[in-house]
């Protein structure tokens, strides 16, 4: 994890403190801010380090594809399980797993996961014999779980037993720095691979990556980043290489929409459905994000269809 920013080293500090122990560790912070890059310093820095690291997106996960996804299934447990397989707890054993987006599991799930936590054994889909695991779970989300116990989505229990540390990544935003910093890392890694070298950027587009807010935070700075190199040439990054939403069209109240990051996500979401002319699958490949995680971002800050 790449930082100039005072604000990261501090948070730096408290995940090697944090790695010392096996505490359960709640990741908070927007969609892209690094949280699996955090749970994997975490993971590096144990004593589990040299054992596996298993990580999934609860988000990515139907209700019956989480069961076995986690537990893991034994053959003939539903139609199509042929044989047995593992789930990503077996898989994990001995070392860390990470579940991003662990609030959109639903209550069945829930309280298999809490079996987990209080009896270190589960029983895989269409088992009878627990299997004991030794895992560290490390846990991610961008909501707030009170709200989500409050509104009888996620259980009051398992929320103490994920966040016995609770640690907020902070967006990209509001890192002193690093955007600068985090560009020029992705234009090092991509100039490895070439066969394009950057070896400058435009003052122009220096000034569009400072002022823009960012609401994909650091996926969207790479993708950024990719798109330039995939469509431009020649050794500079000039303003006609990177996306249409942050060419000349920074908004004249830049620092404004930078202290108001929900307005400037619809701003964002809204120029990249224009670009897309409505679809909101192009919309998301625009932004960075998957459709999933677009639909869910309009229902929260209540953009209409």
């Amino acid at each position: 994890m790449l930082t100039v920013s005072p604000q990261m080293e501090g948070l730096f500090e408290i995940l090697r403190r944090v790695a010392r122990t096996e505490a359960s560790v709640l990741l908070r912070g927007e969609t892209g801010t690094g949280k699996e890059l955090a749970a994997q310093a975490i993971h590096s820095m144990s004593k589990r380090e040299g054992k596996p690291f298993k990580a999934v997106n609860c988000a990515t996960l139907t209700p019956e594809l989480a069961a076995s996804t986690l537990f893991g299934h034994v053959r003939g447990a539903f139609t199509g399980a042929v044989s047995d397989r593992r789930g990503l707890f077996t898989l994990g054993d001995t070392g860390t797993v990470f579940l991003d987006e662990v609030a959109e599991l639903g209550l069945d799930i829930q309280a298999r996961l809490l079996r987990v936590l209080q009896e270190r054994n589960f029983v895989p889909v269409g088992g009878t014999e627990p299997k004991s695991v030794d895992i560290r779970l490390i846990t991610a989300t961008h909501k707030s779980l009170r709200e989500e116990v409050e509104a009888r989505r996620f259980r009051e229990d398992l929320m103490y037993r994920i966040r016995v540390v609770p640690i907020f990544i902070p967006p990209l935003v509001e890192r002193s720095g690093d955007v600068e910093a985090l560009t020029w890392a992705f234009i090092d890694e991509l100039n490895q691979a070439g066969p394009r070298r950057i070896e400058a950027i435009e003052d122009d587009v220096h000034q569009m990556l400072m002022s823009y807010p960012w609401p994909g935070n650091v996926r969207e700075l790479r993708n950024v980043i990719e798109y330039a190199f995939a469509l431009g040439e020649g050794p500079v990054l000039s303003a006609g290489e990177v996306p249409p939403e942050l060419r000349g069209e920074l908004p004249p109240n830049a620092k404004k929409t930078m202290r108001d990051p929900d307005e400037a996500e619809r701003q964002r979401i809204r120029e990249a459905l224009r670009l897309a002319g409505g679809q909101k699958s192009q919309a998301a490949e625009l932004m960075g994000i998957s459709r999933t995680t677009l639909w869910r971002r309009m229902r929260e800050l209540k953009m209409n269809d």
